[in-house]
């Protein structure tokens, strides 16, 4: 038997060890090496950051994991950490624009808060990226600001979702995210306030069961949100639509969009429809491509294949 197979059917990792070795197989399914400094941000437990690089040490040493210059992966591929460092730069040339954006979608009626999630809430975008926006609005009006900013993509950027990706919508009296698991919990603490910071805080506080996936997260940047202001035409929409009309007109918006996504996707199962387009007056997300359950599947079968591979347990 070769020497570095009976070495690796020896092997036992601590505690600690898995949780960085969690942390690396999670983010390889976006091909995405880690620094030291972010594994212990992301890791599934709370430790100390001066164990991480003892943890990155031994299973480097043990051929578990592979060390690309500064940053750590599963994978022994340069081409990632080239992939990586041109995603955050071009990130950070897109960030002023997703700010202008931002300010620009809080004018609108009925939005009460704006926030970068996806990729781009954790400093990376490819050619293929776009700003993702979750918003949150006022209650009973969701749909009407949803359905206003919709029309203003179709009709004034050709439909194009690139700089304006609006995929989630809820409303200030239902701040807590119901799917909570690694995916859903990342999304949460990476989500990047731009418009509104005591709403943020206040999303924050309610989906605090989101720390026990990741306790180590610091919370984001709150230095450049955007100042609220008041805008003179939010003002007078929102008081045209103020009483039963805004009621019924924000009704008859949520159910026709409920029609056209139910012929559009009439080969959903019902489960399936309800993770990727959960509607409810109070929320709205258009995710078809159920990316959440993607990477959860694909997260369970690294670790199985891992598992297999390494004989390494996980729980």
């Amino acid at each position: 038997m070769p020497e570095e197979q009976a070495i690796q059917e020896s092997i036992t990792l601590s505690t600690e060890e898995r949780a960085v070795l969690k942390t690396l197989l999670y983010f390889d399914i976006f091909n995405y090496p880690l620094k030291p400094s972010e594994i212990h941000q992301f890791a599934p437990i709370k430790m100390s950051p001066i164990n991480v690089v003892p943890c990155l040490n031994f299973m480097s040493n043990c051929g578990l994991i592979q060390q690309l210059g500064s940053y750590y992966s599963v994978k022994n591929d340069q081409e990632l950490v080239t992939r990586r460092e041109l995603g955050n730069k071009s990130a950070k040339g897109l960030m002023n624009r997703a700010r202008r954006m931002s300010k620009f979608i809080s004018r609108f009626p009925f939005v009460r808060g704006v926030y970068i999630s996806g990729s781009l809430s954790k400093g990376f975008i490819d050619e293929e990226g776009d700003i993702d926006f979750f918003i949150i609005t006022k209650p009973g009006r969701l749909w009407i600001a949803r359905s206003l900013l919709i029309a203003f993509k179709k009709v004034f950027l050709l439909n194009s979702k690139k700089y304006f990706c609006v995929n989630y919508f809820i409303d200030t009296d239902h701040l807590e995210i119901p799917d909570k698991n690694i995916f859903t919990a990342t999304e949460v603490r990476t989500l990047l306030p731009m418009y509104n910071l005591k709403l943020y805080e206040d999303f924050v506080a309610a989906n605090g069961w989101a720390e026990a996936y990741l306790p180590n997260y610091k919370p984001q940047d709150t230095d450049s949100v955007i100042r609220q202001q008041s805008y003179l035409i939010k003002g007078v929409v929102e008081t045209i639509l103020r009483w039963g009309i805004g009621n019924w007109f924000d009704e008859r918006l949520m159910k026709a969009t409920m029609r056209r996504w139910k012929a559009k996707f009439s080969h959903f199962t019902d489960e399936y429809f309800e993770h990727a387009l959960r509607s409810r007056k109070y929320v709205s997300k258009h995710h078809p491509q159920n990316f959440q359950k993607k990477v959860l599947d694909a997260l369970e079968e690294k670790e199985v294949a891992y598992k297999k591979d390494h004989s390494i347990q996980f729980e």
